[in-house]
């Protein structure tokens, strides 16, 4: 039960999307990257689609989405695309995943649609826009390494600019949502037990309460435990920019002289292991920055235990994609950050139910965004769509809905796809 005592349907990470239209045509490619990496796409169409809505996500299969046929039905093709990191986020960089959105859109255009519109839902928003970001820049001015110093090059790559983005719950970009969520009661990292007393999110002495009952954190606590955060961050940060400057070094080495010592040096950078982070206030805390969400996180309804497990964000990771994806320091990839380089007509979708998009990020990534045509469209729902309350319409079709004005209005379709 949440504070108003509507009954929820749980966080809805698996819900059954609405059916394929019968009009639907289907097809598969392969692309190459400028770089020569290999991403697969899938292209679905409808009879008459003018205006094609590309979805992709650094982390996550989007080939199912939720969205695909709420888009379809209302006469727009959808393109789904993965990126070369696929599901593993362990080296995932998003200075990458741009040049493998950037194939995508090349290919779309190529394709003869004359709109293609940007869709992120969750982590989609961020690269979405980090990509609109450098898109809208001289390829002089983009990027031209990773924060780790790994070259990109995104000068060299074709980047077309999507006509319009919308996106649905997005949060503020893996780094961020991950410096929100971390617990920086970890006294040592390379224990997983343990704590610092003083900071324990879910400890009574603190303010927290059996769930399923609200915790209630004191200002103070609030501040000396997001400070601790960043400094967390910052401490881990060290470890993996050490790491990578070592193998940056030794790699300089064996270019010069050949010593396979060196060789296995530069290629010996290894993981960094991330422990507890399933451990956002918001998430036992209902009273900070309010929403209609239930008690609990993405990964359960008791965060004060999985924040113990193995599963979570940014578990496990090379110290490169430590630095490109999961600091909150030091990744570019944060929606806030890009959003000021978005100059086209954006739609932002919040789902009133929402566990890791909240009201505070949406009310800021409008207010970043720079274009002067901006809508922010509040529906219930959960994060992955599902409906907030049992036997209500998903949040998903609503989303679909609200889409559908959204695109009407900007970029009209002769099509209506039949189910």
């Amino acid at each position: 039960m949440t504070s108003n005592g509507a009954h929820h349907v749980g966080s809805g990470r698996y819900i059954d999307p609405a059916p394929i239209p019968s009009s639907t045509v289907t097809t598969a490619h392969e692309l190459k990257t400028v770089d020569h990496a290999r991403v697969n796409g899938v292209l679905r169409t409808v009879p008459g689609a003018t205006t094609v809505a590309f979805l992709m996500h650094p982390r996550q299969d989007f080939t199912h989405h939720v969205l695909v046929p709420e888009l379809l039905a209302r006469g727009y093709a959808v393109w789904t695309q993965s990126g070369r990191a696929g599901t593993n986020d362990v080296a995932l960089l998003h200075e990458q995943a741009l040049l493998d959105m950037a194939v995508g859109h090349v290919f779309l255009r190529d394709r003869g649609f004359e709109r293609v519109v940007s869709v992120g839902h969750s982590g989609g928003g961020a690269l979405a826009a980090y990509y609109i970001e450098q898109a809208s820049l001289e390829a002089v001015d983009r990027v031209t390494d990773t924060p780790g110093g790994k070259a990109v090059p995104l000068a060299s790559a074709q980047m077309p600019v999507p006509d319009g983005l919308m996106m649905m719950a997005p949060h503020p970009g893996q780094g961020q949502l991950l410096l929100n969520m971390i617990d920086p009661s970890v006294a040592d990292e390379t224990d997983p037990l343990s704590i610092v007393g003083a900071l324990d999110p879910y400890s009574p002495r603190n303010g927290f309460r059996t769930p399923p009952k609200s915790a209630t954190y004191t200002a103070e606590f609030i501040e000396d435990y997001r400070a601790a955060q960043h400094r967390r961050i910052e401490r881990i940060d060290a470890i993996a920019r050490q790491r990578v400057e070592r193998s940056n070094e030794a790699s300089k080495r064996f270019a010069e002289d050949g010593d396979p010592s060196q060789r296995r040096i530069a290629l010996g950078a290894g993981v960094i292991v991330v422990h507890r982070t399933d451990a956002d206030l918001r998430g036992v805390d209902l009273s900070l920055d309010p929403n209609h969400r239930p008690y609990g996180s993405l990964f359960g309804r008791r965060p004060d235990l999985t924040n113990y497990g193995v599963v979570g964000f940014g578990r496990m990771t090379t110290p490169e994609a430590w630095l490109s994806t999961w600091s909150g320091i030091s990744s570019r990839a944060s929606l806030l950050r890009c959003a000021r380089g978005v100059h086209i007509p954006t739609l932002l979708i919040e789902l009133t139910g929402d566990q890791a998009s909240f009201p505070s990020d949406s009310l800021a990534t409008v207010e970043a965004i720079a274009s002067d045509d901006v809508s922010l469209i509040r529906v219930p729902g959960m994060h992955f769509g599902a409906a907030l309350e049992a036997g209500t319409t998903a949040g998903a079709t609503l989303a679909g809905h609200a889409m559908a004005g959204w695109l009407g209005e900007r970029f009209p379709t002769a099509a209506l796809a039949s189910v």
